[in-house]
């Protein structure tokens, strides 16, 4: 995952702007990733998610 990718997420496109990883509470390994449409969500490391590489 990278910039300009899109992810189906709720029912919505929504494009990455950013990615980090984080580490919950418990020691879980998470992504991070910012929206360029604004906000953020967490998703746990081996999560499947719908998606659309960004065109080159």
């Amino acid at each position: 995952m990278s910039p300009g990718d899109r992810i189906g997420y709720e029912g919505v496109w929504r494009t990455v702007k950013a990615t980090t990883t984080d580490i919950g509470a418990m020691g879980g390994l998470f992504v991070r990733v910012t929206w360029e449409e604004g906000g953020t969500e967490r998703f746990r490391a081996g999560d499947e998610l719908v998606t659309q590489r960004a065109r080159a």
